[in-house]
Order: structure tokens, then C-alpha cells, then sequence
């Protein structure tokens, strides 16, 4: 792990280099999809699985119940439309129907589907993407009726996490993520699904040798089924290695702080500055997918884990959040959350509570939190002043350009549990260990080398200091 004591003074004078490198950034812009191109299955004689073809797209989304406004309705828009971006297509057009509640056949109404119709093929757009959840029946009656491939927003955002998972456990869950969305979605093309074969029939066989068998659709399912057990197994076990380090911190009483909040609200640049980790950071929704774990210290020495994880989002799709629990139980087992919320977004109250939910799903809703009010820079002042007297414990700060980050140490440092039995002792010279791990896990009130050895005036947890007397008992 990397350990930072204090903000360097280097990055204060050059803040573009706060992010180090950037190797990853270099190599995720490397790989961009070619307009024109079609990811889709040639062979449709199989089950359609929908590979997305995110080319020329139009959005479309509903507002009109008691919770939505028009307003809200075009944050929303707007963020699909970033999503949009992100999974690497051109967004040429959007629009927005009133509507109480979505239609059961076409989600916007027969009449709206058609005008739909009409910009799509005005526009040559090849997809349209609904800012909502589309039922099986939804979906295909809309295509219907467009013509083009529609998606919804849990496709998108799938999509966008199967492209930036880059760990083993990563990419795990997000296919266990798709598996658990395109099941109840498997759509068959004509009579290939309807197939029944048993016995010898399904080598050719012929008369006399039919019995009762599965059609392909149900083969599928069974065998996405058998997928998905396999990978829960699996992220199971990944599981287990994480639960061992985290033991291990425990044990070594280090306390740990999560840096959570809204997908392209900063975190990440955060983590960076407050520690050098040099992670990856991009202007674009859920480039941090992988979970990073860097050590750091307070301005008086005492050590402290930072944890970075994957953004939320608004109406994050239940099947991500149940894949990354296991993730996501870093800030369920943290001490500490740093929940960082963009103040330059237009609705940054709502990214507050949609992370909030999401937090106390996993179990994360007691924990501790500091609000870290970023990007102050480029931010309404006045909004930024009605962020900071709204959240009792909140800090504001900019990544960008380093303001406010002495202040989030300070506060950090007094959230932090401190070391609870003060110690005044000698340790001899050759358990330096010892004095080393007072000065990492303890608070150093004065230090003296003498004879005998280092004399220590500490506070240190319980553990440590039995350590502590036992071998002055020892000695």
C-alpha cells in the first residue's frame, strides 16, 4: 500500500499531475467502437441475446406521476444521455411524454410510439433508449412499432459495466448481472424454439426413438442457470480473500475509510490527491468499477486505510447492486464514509439520497459520514452554501485544484476512532517492530531513546498495549 502523510506540496502548484499517469485511461480510450458497426448476432436461428449496438440513438422518457416533475424528468435525460456517451454512442435526439403511468403495451402509448416512429427514421437513429425498466412484452411491442432495436436503462448501464470491469471479480459480476437481466428476456425466432426432441431424435434418428425433451429456449435457460450458479460460486470465493484482508486490518486495528458517493462526482480524484494512488480517473459515468484500497495518515501520524468503490447512480438496477454486495461491504464494514456529491451537478440533493438508498441496502446507512461538497471551483457558490448548511458534518473541497483539503484531513482525523489506553513504557531496541506499529495504529505523545531502550508516551488500542506491557514485563 501507498502511504501519504500529508498533501504534497508538489500538487498544489501542478494539479494536473495529481492523477499520475493515467496508464489505464490511455488504454480504456484505445478501444472505441466504430460508427456503422453491428454487434448483434448473425445467426438468428439461435436465442437472441440482444448484444446492444449502440450507434445513433434516441432517448425517450415519461414524467407526469405525483413524484415527477418535468424538471426532473430532464436530469434525468441528461444523465441517460451521459450514460449514453459513455457506452460509446451518438445521441442525436430526445424526448419526453406525459404520461401518469407507462403504457402496458408500448410503455408510451400507441400514439406517441408513432411519432417515435417518425424521428427515429428521420433522424436514421438504429436504437432507442427508454429512461425506465421496459418489461419483456414492453420492449418488443415498442420495437414493433419503431423498427429500430429499443433498450432500456438497466441495458445501458450493463453495458457500460461489462465494458470497464477489469478484475476477475469485476467482470464476474456483471455477467452474473446480465444473466439475472436477459433470462426472463430470452426471445425466440419462429419454430427453432419450439423444438422438443428426446432420446436418440436429437442425433437424427428418427421414428421409434422420440420421446419427451426440452425445447431450445428452456436449454438456454437452463444453461444460463447453471452459469449463474457457477459465478455466484465463484464471487463467493473472491469473496473470502477480501474478507481475510479486511480481518487482517481488523486485527491490526487500522481503521478504514470508504470513499462512496455518485458516479462522476470525484471519488476518485480524491483518492488520489489525499494518497497518490495514481487510479484511474475520466469525465464519464462509472469509469471505476474495481474496488482500490491504498493506506494514508492523519497530520498526527495515525494510519488509516482509503478505500475507493464503484459509483451509484439513480435507479442502479437491483441485479448490479446484488452482484457487487460483496463489493459494495467495504463501506458496510467501514468506520467511515467519505460520501462525496458534485456540487456543479444541477440536482445534487437528489444524487445525496439516491446514494443514501443505495447505502442502506447493503447494510451501510449507520456508518459514519462525512459529505465531501467537490468540484467547489466550478460550482454555484450559493449552492455550495446551502450543501454545507444542510449536512451538519460536510467539508467542501475541489480535487481539481486542491482547495479545502487540509480542512478534509482535519475533519477526517477527528471522525477517525482514536486509540483509547494511554501507555508510558520503555521498548527495547530490538522490538522496533513494536515501536513501529505504535507510530502506524497508535498516537505518539513523545518519544525518548534511552539506555535501555525507546521510551514511549502513547496512546494505543488494547491489543497493542498488552503487547506493549508484556514484553516490558519480559525485558
Amino acid at each position: 500500500m501507498t502511504t501519504a502523510h500529508a498533501l504534497p506540496e508538489k500538487w498544489a502548484e501542478a494539479p494536473d499531475d495529481v492523477d499520475g499517469d493515467q496508464l489505464d485511461l490511455a488504454d480504456r480510450q484505445a478501444l472505441r467502437r466504430v460508427a456503422g458497426l453491428s454487434t448483434e448476432l448473425t445467426d438468428v436461428t439461435e436465442v437472441e441475446y440482444r448484444r446492444l449496438r449502440l450507434e445513433r440513438v434516441v432517448l425517450a422518457g415519461l414524467y407526469g406521476s405525483s413524484t415527477d416533475t418535468a424538471e426532473g424528468a430532464e436530469i434525468s435525460l441528461h444523465e441517460l444521455a451521459a450514460l449514453a456517451e459513455t457506452a460509446g454512442s451518438q445521441v442525436i435526439d430526445g424526448v419526453l411524454q406525459r404520461r401518469d403511468t407507462p403504457d402496458a403495451g408500448t410503455w408510451l402509448g400507441s400514439g406517441k410510439a408513432e411519432e417515435l416512429r417518425e424521428l427515429v427514421a428521420a433522424s436514421g437513429a438504429d436504437t432507442v433508449i427508454c429512461d425506465g425498466d421496459l418489461s419483456p412484452s414492453q420492449r418488443r411491442s415498442l420495437e414493433d412499432v419503431v423498427k429500430v432495436k429499443v433498450i432500456d436503462r438497466t441495458a445501458l448501464i450493463l453495458d457500460i459495466f461489462a465494458q470497464h470491469a477489469k478484475s476477475k471479480e469485476g467482470k464476474a459480476q456483471v455477467e452474473l448481472a446480465q444473466l439475472e437481466y436477459l433470462l426472463p428476456r430470452l426471445r425466440g425466432w419462429g419454430e427453432s424454439m419450439s423444438r422438443q426432441a428426446g432420446g436418440r431424435v436429437a442425433g437424427g434418428e428418427g421414428i421409434g426413438s422420440r420421446g419427451p425433451g426440452e425445447t431450445k429456449i428452456e436449454l438456454d435457460r437452463r444453461r444460463i442457470r447453471h452459469r449463474m450458479a457457477k459465478l455466484r460460486r465463484q464471487i463467493a470465493g473472491m469473496k473470502a480473500a477480501r474478507v481475510t484482508k479486511r480481518d487482517s486490518r481488523r486485527r491490526n486495528q487500522v481503521p478504514s475509510v470508504a470513499i462512496a458517493g455518485y458516479t462522476n462526482a470525484g471519488k476518485s480524484s480524491i483518492l488520489n490527491r489525499l494518497t497518490g494512488a495514481g487510479v484511474l480517473v475520466e469525465d464519464a459515468l462509472f469509469a471505476t468499477l474495481d474496488p482500490t484500497v491504498r493506506r494514508a495518515q492523519t497530520p498526527d501520524g495515525r494510519g488509516y486505510t482509503l478505500t475507493d468503490t464503484v459509483g451509484f447512480v439513480r435507479r442502479l438496477p437491483h441485479q448490479l447492486v446484488e452482484a457487487f454486495r460483496s463489493t459494495l461491504e467495504e463501506v458496510a464494514e467501514a468506520d467511515l464514509v467519505l460520501h462525496v456529491i458534485d456540487a456543479a451537478h444541477p440536482d445534487p440533493e437528489g444524487q445525496l439520497a439516491a446514494v443514501r438508498e443505495v447505502l442502506a441496502e447493503v447494510g451501510a446507512g449507520d456508518i459514519r459520514e462525512i459529505v465531501v461538497v467537490n468540484k467547489v471551483d466550478a460550482a454555484d457558490p450559493h449552492v455550495v452554501e446551502r450543501l454545507l448548511r444542510r449536512e451538519k458534518r460536510s467539508v467542501a473541497v475541489s480535487a481539481r485544484t486542491g482547495e479545502g483539503f487540509e480542512a478534509l484531513l482535519a475533519v477526517v482525523a477527528d471522525a477517525l476512532p482514536r486509540p483509547d489506553v494511554e501507555i508510558d513504557l520503555v521498548v527495547p531496541y530490538q522490538r522496533g517492530d513494536l515501536v513501529s506499529r505504535v507510530h502506524s495504529e497508535g498516537e505518539v505523545l513523545a518519544e525518548d531513546h534511552t539506555p535501555d531502550g525507546t521510551r514511549l508516551h502513547a496512546r494505543v488500542r488494547a491489543g497493542l498495549a498488552e503487547a506493549l506491557r508484556s514484553v516490558q514485563a519480559s525485558a
